[in-house]
Order: structure tokens, then C-alpha cells, then sequence
């Protein structure tokens, strides 16, 4: 146990050292002009991120990836199709309310979207969504299909937004399905899949077990969308409270216990109805999803408080400091913050232990690492200029996703699914409590408030689909080597010198 958490604890600390050293750089210059409190606020803060992330990384390991697995495996064999895909809204619904990143998402945009009602409603579309997944995976149907005919339906809606006016909110619709896919739904729903998957067999399995993700992150995008359609009148956003008040500290730590405590509770209860009446898991098992649990319920509290405490306030005063700069300097620090923060999102360690085990080390950690931190890069960098020249996300998701869908009929399956599996993974809550505000931060100093709904938000989206592309240009090159490496041991083959083979007869 202990070399498990010393284990996790310098993964985490490698995660969170570059965005903190950028930071404390930043603080050195004349660029930032950061007060001491808000430097030793976001010192103590980026410490205890480590030990959240830690303690929630080793819960993730010990509780939600074996709960989905054991509820994809053990539904599955039970042939009780109706009974599995019930269970699979259910938990879709009680793991996105438990979401962190959508809760810190949902805190943002309260003055245009109420927070409950936000929360509740992508929470039932990812259930919704959770369903097809499943249905995908029982059934073996395609994933490139479903996610043309559901990004069609999405780009479809977007259009009938712009023209009745509401054009401001695709940006959000966009983030909302990003930020749902995060450390509490990645490995329970990847798990989930893996449990269906390994049942059902095939020559595909491996394949089947992605896309999850990839579908569910959809479903917050539609689902805000027609909120937007059915909502009367103009919407109208105001900024959030950024500034760094410690006073609030009881307060923050009571209403993130009370949040982490009905979120998790909700799952734990579900999961131990269907302990008592289908898994009947032994009790050594339980022992250790239990203890587990205990690690991430205490991992997120700590994850939170540092998030809304150090890193949402200083991520917004560096964008306002940005903004007084120089138009590359704002677009440079973009792509360099991008780069470094996807390192600190806990569902990425997740998930890039996950694809390198399905695939045998064909997609290795660090490839996937270094193809994720290129691609979220690049979109910080893209954003910014977005803010600073004031045109519509549109302009760059309408091409990035028909690249996306026209590269999933070239490369295998397989790494379609973890293309579009990573871009949700990519968004997660550092994302939306660190980029978003440091975006906000930019948009409302140059544009003004009245701008941050069209232009601040959305930075989310482009987030989580730049991966899309990247990750699949991955798996397009690793399958061209292999060919041409094919293609040379059987030309060396062709030109050996017959005078030189051993004839035995």
C-alpha cells in the first residue's frame, strides 16, 4: 500500500510541478503583479492538489474502475439486457452529478443556467447516452456512425441556435460536454465498458471497450442546446467571484464535503443495491472498493478546495495580467500553459494506463501524453486568438470535426474510440478551474463582460477536441511504420542470397 501511494504521489507531483513553476515564474516578472498572499495561497494550494490527486488516483484504482467492471461483467452475464442498460442510466446519472469539473463548470455560468438544473440535466443525457454506449458495445455496431449521426444532430441544433438568436450559447453547450468527462466518470465508464466487452468476446473486444466516453460527452452538448431552444428571453452573463478570499475557507469546506459526500453516497448506495441483489461480490472485495472509496471521497475534497481556493483565482488575475500584453505573447503563454496543465488532470493518468493495457504498449503512456499535450497546446493557443479577434467557435470546430470524423474511416477503429475518448478525458477539472478562468480573465479585460459567454467560453470544447485529430494522426503514423516495416522484412526476405540458406535434404 504504501509503495502504491509514495508511487502515486511522485506521478502527481510531476503532474502539478510545471503549471505551479510557470506560475511562480510568471510572479518574478513584470508581467504579473501577484500580491504574497496570493503566491503563498497558491503554493499551500498546488501542495495539497498533489495530495488530492494522489489519494484520488489510488482511489480511482482501488474502487471506481473495479465497481464499473464488475457491474459491465457481472450485468452481462446475467443476459439481463434491460436490467443492464437500467443500470447503466442510473449510474451515468449519479457519476455525472458526482463530477467535480461539471460542478465547477455549472458554478461559472449560474447567472445564465441555473446550477441544479445544469447539473441534473447533463446528468440525465450522459445516462441516456451511457445507454446507446452500451447498446454499441452488446450489439458491436460502429462507433464512427454513431458519432456522425450525433455530431450531425449537434452541429444541426448549433445552426437552429444561431438563428433564433441564441447563437452565444454553443460555446457553453460545447464545454458542458467536455467537462462531464472527468476523474469520477472516466474510470468508472471506461471500466464499464472493458466489464461488457470482456463478456461478450470477439475478435474486437479490445476495440469495443473505447468510445464510451466518447458518446456520453455528446449527449451535455445536445441536451444544452435544446435548454437553449426552449429558454425564453435574452440571456445574460455576469462574472463570477474570482477574488481570493480566505475568509469564506469554513464555508468552501463545508458546501465541497456536503457536494463530494451526496455525490459519492448516491453511487456507494446504487452499487451496494446491486451488490445485494445481482454481483454478490465476496467480502474482501467490498473491504477494498470500501477503503477505496474512502480515498477518493477524502482525494476530492482536497482536489476542490485547492481548486476554488488557489488555482480559479490566479488563473483569472494571470489572464486579466495577459491581457495587457502583446497579441503573441497572450497566444505563446496559451499554448505553453495548454501543454502543461493536461499533465495535472487526473483522468488522463486514468486513461493512459488503461489504453496502454488494451493495447499491449502498441499506444504507449508517453506517446499519449506528449500527443495530448500537443494537442490541448494548440487549442489554448487557437483560443486566444479566438477572444482577440471575436469570431465564433464555429470557425474552428465545424473543420476540427469533420477532420476528426473523415480520419475515423482511415486509421483502425481502435484508435478512433481513444481519440474521441481522450478528448473528453483532456477537459477535466483543472481545465475548467484553471484555463477557463485564466480565458475569462482575458476576454472580459479586452472585450468586456458582455463578451465572455460568446467568446471566453468554449475553450473547453476546443480542449477536447483537438485530441480528436492528434491522437489519431497517432495511430495513422504507428500503422504506416508497421506496414512499411512489413514491407522491408519481406523485401530482405525476397533478396536474400539463396547460397547462404542451409539445405538439410
Amino acid at each position: 500500500m504504501f509503495k502504491g501511494i509514495l508511487g502515486k504521489f511522485k506521478e502527481s507531483a510531476i503532474s502539478v510541478a510545471p503549471v505551479a513553476i510557470i506560475v511562480f515564474i510568471l510572479a518574478l516578472t513584470p508581467i504579473t503583479d501577484f500580491s504574497a498572499a496570493e503566491i503563498i495561497t497558491f503554493a499551500i494550494c498546488a501542495v495539497f492538489m498533489i495530495i488530492g490527486i494522489t489519494l484520488f488516483n489510488l482511489g480511482a484504482d482501488m474502487a471506481m474502475t473495479p465497481m464499473g467492471e464488475q457491474i459491465g461483467s457481472g450485468l452481462t452475464k446475467s443476459r439481463k439486457v434491460m436490467v443492464l442498460l437500467t443500470v447503466a442510466f442510473v449510474m451515468g446519472l449519479l457519476i455525472t452529478m458526482a463530477e467535480p469539473d461539471l460542478s465547477v463548470l455549472a458554478n461559472q455560468v449560474q447567472a445564465v443556467i441555473n446550477e441544479t438544473i445544469l447539473i441534473v440535466l447533463v446528468g440525465i443525457s450522459v445516462g441516456l447516452f451511457l445507454v446507446i454506449a452500451v447498446i454499441k458495445v452488446v450489439f458491436k455496431k460502429d462507433l464512427a456512425s454513431l458519432l456522425f449521426f450525433s455530431y450531425l444532430l449537434t452541429f444541426a441544433l448549433a445552426a437552429l441556435l444561431i438563428e433564433r438568436g441564441k447563437g452565444d450559447m454553443i460555446a457553453l453547450a460545447f464545454d458542458s460536454g467536455g467537462v462531464t468527462t472527468g476523474p469520477i466518470t472516466v474510470p468508472f465508464i471506461m471500466a464499464l465498458g472493458v466489464g461488457v466487452a470482456t463478456v461478450i468476446g470477439g475478435k474486437h473486444a479490445n476495440e469495443n471497450s473505447f468510445g464510451l466516453i466518447a458518446l456520453c460527452s455528446v449527449g451535455p452538448m445536445i441536451a444544452v442546446m435544446f435548454l437553449a431552444l426552449g429558454s425564453e428571453g435574452t440571456l445574460v452573463y455576469s462574472l463570477s467571484d474570482y477574488s481570493l478570499n480566505l475568509a469564506n475557507f469554513g464555508h468552501i469546506l463545508l458546501k465541497t464535503f456536503l457536494d463530494v459526500l451526496k455525490a459519492l453516497g448516491l453511487i456507494v448506495v446504487f452499487f451496494f443495491i446491486l451488490q445485494f441483489t445481482i454481483l454478490k461480490l465476496p467480502k474482501t472485495r467490498l473491504i477494498n472498493i470500501g477503503i477505496g472509496v474512502g480515498f477518493t471521497f477524502v482525494g476530492l475534497i482536497i482536489f476542490l478546495m485547492a481548486v476554488e481556493i488557489g488555482f480559479m483565482p490566479i488563473g483569472f488575475k494571470l489572464g486579466q495580467e495577459l491581457a495587457q500584453l502583446d497579441t503573441w505573447v497572450i497566444v505563446v503563454s496559451g499554448v505553453v500553459l495548454g501543454a502543461v496543465v493536461v499533465l495535472a488532470e487526473p483522468a488522463v493518468h486514468v486513461l493512459n494506463k488503461q489504453v496502454q493495457d488494451i493495447t499491449e504498449g502498441t499506444v504507449t503512456k508517453k506517446s499519449m501524453l506528449i500527443a495530448l499535450s500537443l494537442g490541448v497546446g494548440i487549442s489554448i493557443g487557437l483560443s486566444m486568438l479566438r477572444i482577440i479577434f471575436k469570431f465564433s467557435i464555429l470557425y474552428y470546430l465545424i473543420p476540427g470535426y469533420i477532420i476528426s470524423l473523415v480520419l475515423s474511416f482511415f486509421v483502425p477503429k481502435m484508435y478512433t474510440a481513444i481519440a474521441f475518448d481522450s478528448g473528453g478525458v483532456a477537459s477535466g477539472p483543472l481545465t475548467s478551474s484553471f484555463i477557463l478562468p485564466l480565458a475569462i480573465g482575458v476576454c472580459s479585460t479586452l472585450n468586456g463582460e458582455e463578451s465572455v459567454l460568446s467568446l471566453g467560453f468554449g475553450i473547453v470544447a476546443m480542449v477536447a477536441m483537438t485530441p480528436l485529430i492528434t491522437i489519431q494522426i497517432l495511430g495513422f503514423r504507428a500503422i504506416m511504420a508497421k506496414t512499411v516495416r512489413a514491407k522491408l522484412t519481406m523485401r530482405r526476405i525476397l533478396e536474400a542470397d539463396d547460397e547462404q540458406i542451409i539445405d538439410f535434404m
